[in-house]
C-alpha cells in the first residue's frame, strides 16, 4: 500500500500542466516515429534527447518515456495497413494485422491493436508500481545459463508456428539462424559467411530484413498479381465501425491481460526486449488460445498477444533501469544517458532520494497510456483511407517506404540491398508455402542464444552442468521437455481411445 500512497504523490507531479504536455508530445511523437518503418523509439529517443538539456529533468524523462511507450503503438499501423512493421515488436503483429486488413477489417484490426496495447502497457505498469525494486533483484538472478535455457524454451516454442508441414518450417527456422551466423563471431572475433564483404562484417541487421520480407515482398505480390490484389471492404471506415463486438472483446481481453503479465517479465530480462516478448506472448497465445490454430490467418487474438506483450515490455524495461542502473534495451540505454546528464544516479536510492523523480514518471506512464490509446483510436478513421489507394498507386508508395526505412536503420545504402533481396527471398518462400515467422524468430534469437552459451561455458570452465545446477535454468529446461513430451504423449492416448 506504500507505494500507492506514493504513486497518488506521483500524480501531483504528473498532472503538472509542462508534464501533462510533456506526455503529450512524447507520446504524440513515439506514435509517429514508431508507424514510420526503421526509425523506431531509439532514433527517436536519440534525436530528441538534446531537447531536454535544459528541462526539468522530470518533465525531460516524461517526454522521452512517451515516445519510449508511444512507439509500441505507432509500429502496428503501418504492420497492420501495409504489412510494413515499424518497428521490430510490431511484427508478429503484422501477421494478423495484415491479414485482417486484407479481410476487409483494418479497423478493427487497428482498434484491437490499440486496446490490447492499452491493456498490456497498464498491466505493465501496475507491475512496475508494485513490484519494481523486487522485479529488478529477479532479473538479475537471469544471467547467461537463465537466458540459453530461456531461448532454448523459445526455439522448442518455434515448432507451433510451422503450420501443417513441419518439414517447411524446419527449413525456415534453418535459414533464420544461418542468417544471424554472418558477421563477427561475438565471443571470439572470427569472420563467418561473409564473402569477404566488409559489410557484413558486423551482421545483418533485423530491420531490414524485416522491411523486406514484409513490405517489399508485398510489393512483388502487387506487381505480379495485380489483377488478383486488392483490399477487401476498403469502403470509409469510422471509429464506430471499427468497434470490437462482445465475443471479440473477449478473445482480446484474456490474451492481451496474459501477453502484459509474460510481457512486463521479458522485458525486465536485460537484452531480452520487446521483441522478444512479443515473439514469446504470440507463440503461448497460440498454444492456449481457442483460436491458436487460427493465428496468421487474421483473427483479434492473434494481434491482442504481441501489441499486449511489446506495450508491457516496454514498461517492464524501466524496472531495471530504474531501480539497478541497468538498461534492458538500446532505447533504455539512452534514457540512462539521460538520467546521468541530469546527474541522477539510478539504482535501488534513486526511491528514496528522488521519489518525486521516480513516482511522477511512474503516475506519467498511466496519463500517457490513456493519452496514447486516444490518439491512437482518434486517427483510425483518417489512416484506413489508405485502403482505398489503388494497388497501382499503392506499390510505390510503399516501395518508397521500403526503400527509406531501410536505409534509415544504419544511414547505410547496403541495408536497402539486403531488404530488396529479403524480399525476393520472402517471396520465394511464400509461393512455396514457407512460414516467414519461425526464420525471423530463429534469426531474433540465434545471435543472443550463442552470446549467452559462450558466456555460461566459460563461466563454469567449459562445463555444461551450470545448465542444470542453475534452480531457474533447470526449470526452464523442464518446461521445455514437457513442451515437447507431452504433447507425443497425449496424441497417442488420444489414438489409442480412438482406435478401441
Amino acid at each position: 500500500m506504500e507505494n500507492f500512497a506514493l504513486l497518488f504523490q506521483g500524480f501531483s507531479v504528473a498532472l503538472l500542466p509542462q508534464n501533462i504536455l510533456a506526455a503529450l508530445a512524447g507520446a504524440f511523437m513515439g506514435i509517429v516515429v514508431g508507424a514510420m518503418p526503421g526509425i523506431g523509439s531509439l532514433a527517436g529517443c536519440s534525436l530528441l534527447l538534446p531537447l531536454t538539456f535544459h528541462m526539468n529533468p522530470t518533465t525531460g524523462i516524461i517526454m522521452l518515456a512517451g515516445i519510449y511507450y508511444g512507439n509500441m503503438y505507432g509500429g502496428a499501423f503501418s504492420a497492420i495497413l501495409l504489412n510494413i512493421p515499424g518497428d521490430a515488436p510490431a511484427v508478429m503483429t503484422a501477421l494478423d494485422g495484415y491479414a485482417m486488413t486484407r479481410k476487409g477489417k483494418a479497423g478493427k484490426a487497428l482498434f484491437a491493436a490499440n486496446f490490447a496495447s492499452f491493456v498490456g502497457g497498464t498491466i505493465g505498469i501496475i507491475i512496475l508500481t508494485v513490484l519494481a525494486p523486487t522485479l529488478a533483484k529477479l532479473g538479475l538472478k537471469f544471467g547467461p545459463a537463465e537466458m540459453v535455457s530461456l531461448l532454448l524454451l523459445a526455439f522448442c516454442s518455434i515448432g507451433w508456428m510451422m503450420g501443417d508441414d513441419p518439414k517447411y518450417g524446419l527449413i525456415s527456422t534453418f535459414l533464420g539462424a544461418m542468417l544471424a551466423l554472418v558477421g563477427m563471431d561475438p565471443v571470439n572475433g572470427q569472420i563467418r559467411f561473409t564473402g569477404g564483404n566488409i559489410n557484413l562484417y558486423s551482421g545483418l541487421t533485423f530491420i531490414p530484413i524485416v522491411i523486406g520480407m514484409f513490405g517489399f515482398a508485398q510489393v512483388i505480390e502487387m506487381v505480379t498479381n495485380r489483377a488478383e490484389f486488392n483490399f477487401l471492404g476498403g469502403e470509409k471506415l469510422t471509429i464506430k465501425g471499427s468497434l470490437l463486438n462482445k465475443d471479440e472483446v473477449k478473445g482480446v481481453l484474456p490474451n492481451a491481460a496474459r501477453s502484459g503479465l509474460l510481457g512486463c517479465f521479458v522485458g525486465i530480462l536485460p537484452g531480452a526486449g520487446a521483441t522478444i516478448a512479443s515473439f514469446l506472448c504470440y507463440m503461448t497465445g497460440k498454444k492456449v488460445s481457442k483460436r491458436g490454430k487460427e493465428f496468421g490467418q487474421g483473427v483479434v487474438e492473434g494481434v491482442a498477444c504481441s501489441e499486449g506483450a511489446n506495450n508491457a515490455a516496454a514498461a517492464g524495461a524501466f524496472a531495471p533501469l530504474l531501480s539497478l542502473g541497468l538498461p534492458g534495451s538500446g532505447t533504455a540505454a539512452v534514457l540512462l544517458g539521460g538520467l546521468m546528464m541530469w546527474g541522477l544516479q539510478p539504482g535501488p536510492r534513486l526511491f528514496t532520494e528522488q521519489a518525486d523523480f521516480c513516482w511522477g514518471l511512474i503516475a506519467s506512464m498511466y496519463v500517457g497510456n490513456v493519452i496514447c490509446i486516444i490518439i491512437a483510436i482518434g486517427v483510425i478513421p483518417f489512416l484506413t483511407k489508405i485502403l482505398k489507394v489503388p494497388a497501382g498507386i499503392m506499390a510505390p508508395i510503399i516501395m518508397t517506404l521500403c526503400v527509406v526505412g531501410a536505409y534509415a536503420a544504419n544511414n547505410n545504402i547496403f541495408d536497402v540491398y539486403v531488404m530488396i533481396i529479403a524480399g525476393f527471398i520472402a517471396y520465394f518462400l511464400n509461393r512455396n508455402k514457407y512460414p516467414i515467422a519461425p526464420l525471423l524468430l530463429a534469426f531474433v534469437l540465434t545471435s543472443t542464444l550463442e552470446k549467452n552459451f559462450s558466456q555460461a561455458f566459460k563461466i563454469n570452465g567449459g562445463s555444461p552442468s551450470i545448465f542444470f545446477t542453475k534452480p531457474i535454468s533447470l526449470a526452464l529446461l523442464i518446461v521445455m521437455v514437457l513442451l515437447m513430451v507431452v504433447p507425443v504423449i497425449m496424441k497417442k492416448i488420444h489414438a489409442r481411445k480412438t482406435a478401441a
